[in-house]
């Protein structure tokens, strides 16, 4: 234990370097219950835990009066048998004290632990099942930081929030009472000084606090700052338009800001010691000078004396701690509500609990009068979680409006029109990432909000313009489609990506790593692996969102042949910028605005002179795009 009892030092500064203004939010109703059902679990422990607590705030107010004893009882009129007797069972509660602490460690550790395991895969699961419209919106810094720093500091209240009260209301009791019995004069004069000791360390305490607040706030910017520059997108772009120098500066002042506050909070803390113990160093004196007048009076015993300073030097440390407490408390359920927030956010795009699989076979797409907005952020998103706090409650424009047509199986329906006419937001809805507003969308005859997540996800693949890859190896990254896939499936994917023989040049072939999103990968690697992710899956529909757009032409011939492979047999929805590469189409769309205003063969749009005829001639009116056009036309 320490010198004010395990509550003046560390414990009690922390308390008071707490934020205070988070006793001034509101607090949803039912929190603490819910609370409640999350702690039953662990409720043995607790009270285990609590039990052990108790215990060891009664060793430490027993020690002084063990003293008294040696003293009064044994020193003073010679029995060395009480000395030793004694001297024995202080050397016993000193071996008792570590036990407790030991144990005490163990059971906060299995609470706390168990307490942060079970909130964040909560948490995870659930975000899990977010729209993609929540993530549009959402900060992922704010949103780790409920899984990181606000799950620890909820498991703070059933662990040391919970402990420090306890044990300073058992402590301070205890301390009180045999202090008030041993003398109840020593006890008023130590209680005399009281304002001396608080009164300082709650004006630090608010200084703390806000110097807390702005160290937290430097520290994010600098954070903020270091993942911009560091991830490799971010990187490339100050190597190719940063300026080092500047950069270097930049941070510098960043970081010689987040020291110079660093350095204030150390002054800070070391002025609350120096001048707290100065304080007990007084009352000590006080204590020492008043009951030794007394003593040699005959007013008490020198033993007596002795337990009442030792008392004195655990009484402060918990009143500083409790002057504090509920603040402490605030803390703790506010951390707690805040991943309640996220918890409480419901999927706007959920799976029924009567949902059926997708029928089997071929696979047949149909849209029926859709009509589809999306989301205002107060439907899928929290204010919070966003960088800009700033709720929409008004409803968006509708994107799509009364949109109909039939994929059948194996045929090959293009989307094309200008950009924001909504083709991406078609595409969207087949694979569920939204649901329409109005409408339906079938596949093989099923409304999409009819049937499993799981038989959608089997049914339906999807290549985007920008691939995505973990950073991670390439055999992990396309296994990710299909877990249990073969090493020989996977390089018959490979190959039929027209990728083989590049994975198979590499050193560690299938382990070769990726890097961050991909980028040790040229564009066209990354969208052949892909593709060769979606052909390991094998879907009945396949859904490409400009996946050749930004390509060189090197990389869009080797694309566009392992496009055949992945469209060879299977109902696909192509969206596609360059005309010339849906001439062979079974079925166009043309979209604006969001309606369909023209549909047919590339040869019949051409003819209608619309829409298509028009994005058509002035796609191919440069020179350079007419070039493209036979050479895209022999691709296929």
């Amino acid at each position: 234990m320490t010198m004010m009892g395990g509550g003046f030092g560390p414990q009690a500064m922390r308390s008071l370097r707490r934020d205070s203004s988070v006793t001034k939010e509101r607090l949803t109703p039912g929190t603490v219950g819910r609370i409640a059902r999350y702690a039953r679990p662990f409720t043995r422990h607790i009270l285990a835990f609590l039990t052990l607590v108790v215990a060891g705030s009664v060793i430490v107010v027993v020690n002084p009066l063990l003293m008294k004893a040696i003293i009064d009882d044994g020193i003073t009129p010679g029995r060395s048998g009480v000395v030793v007797t004694l001297a024995a069972v202080i050397a016993a509660l000193a071996v008792a004290d570590a036990a407790l602490t030991l144990a005490q460690r163990w059971f906060s550790s299995r609470i706390g632990e168990g307490l942060i395991y079970n909130l964040r895969t909560e948490v995870f699961d659930h975000v899990q099942h977010m729209p993609v419209a929540f993530f549009t919106r959402t900060q992922t810094g704010a949103l780790v930081s409920r899984l990181n720093s606000d799950v620890i500091g909820a498991q703070r209240a059933l662990t040391s929030t919970l402990s420090s009260v306890v044990s300073n209301v058992v402590m301070l009791v205890l301390v009180l009472g045999a202090m008030l019995v041993l003398s109840w004069q020593i006890t008023l004069v130590a209680l005399v000084l009281l304002p001396l000791f608080l009164l300082p360390a709650r004006w630090i305490g608010r200084k703390m606090s806000g110097l807390t607040r702005e160290q937290m706030q430097l520290d994010a910017e600098m954070s903020s700052m270091m993942t911009e520059r560091f991830n490799v997108a971010g990187a490339t772009v100050v190597k190719l338009y940063g300026r080092p120098h500047e950069e270097a500066e930049s941070f510098g002042r960043r970081a010689g800001r987040v020291r110079d506050v660093g350095v204030v909070v150390g002054m800070y803390g070391t002025v609350f010691r120096v001048g707290l113990g100065l304080v007990a160093a007084l009352a000590t004196a006080l204590v020492y000078g008043v009951g030794g007048v007394l003593a040699v009076g005959g007013a008490f015993e020198l033993g007596t004396l002795v337990a009442l300073t030792a008392l004195l030097m655990r009484l402060y440390g918990p009143l500083t701690s409790l002057s504090n407490v509920h603040v402490d408390v605030m803390t703790a359920l506010v951390s707690f509500d805040r991943v309640f927030e996220v918890l409480d956010l419901r999927p706007m795009v959920a799976e029924r609990p009567d949902a059926v699989a997708v029928p089997p076979g071929p696979v047949t797409v149909e849209f029926e009068d859709v009509r589809f907005r999306y989301p205002a952020a107060s439907e899928v998103s929290l204010a919070s979680l966003e960088a800009v706090a700033r709720p929409e409650t008004s409803p968006g424009q509708e994107v799509l409006r009364g949109v109909s047509f039939t994929a059948r199986p194996g045929e090959m329906v293009a989307l094309v029109g200008p950009s924001g006419a909504g083709k991406t937001t078609v595409t969207s809805l087949v694979s569920r990432l939204y649901d329409a507003t109005e409408g339906t969308v079938r596949i093989n005859g099923l409304d999409v909000r009819d049937a499993t997540f799981a038989s959608l996800r089997e049914n339906v693949g999807v290549v985007m313009q920008d691939a995505h890859l973990f950073h991670d190896t390439i055999g992990a990254n396309l296994t990710y489609a299909r877990p249990g896939a073969t090493e020989a499936e996977i390089w018959e994917a490979l190959r039929a990506a027209q990728i083989a023989d590049l994975v198979s040049a590499l050193p560690e072939g299938l382990e070769t790593v990726v890097g961050d999103r991909g980028h040790r990968l040229s564009g066209g690697e990354k969208q052949r692996l892909a593709l060769a992710r979606l052909l390991l899956k094998a879907p009945g529909v396949v859904v490409l969102d400009e996946a050749t757009a930004h390509l060189d032409s090197e990389s869009e011939a080797a694309v566009q042949r392992a496009l055949k492979s992945a469209l060879a047999g299977r109902t696909s929805l192509v969206i596609a910028h360059r005309l010339s590469t849906v001439r062979e189409a079974d079925q166009i769309l043309v979209l604006q605005e969001g309606r369909v205003v023209e549909r047919g063969r590339h040869e019949e749009l051409l003819a209608g002179g619309g829409l298509y005829a028009e994005l058509y001639r002035t796609q191919f009116s440069s020179p350079a795009a007419s070039a493209d056009a036979p050479r895209e036309t022999a691709q296929r």
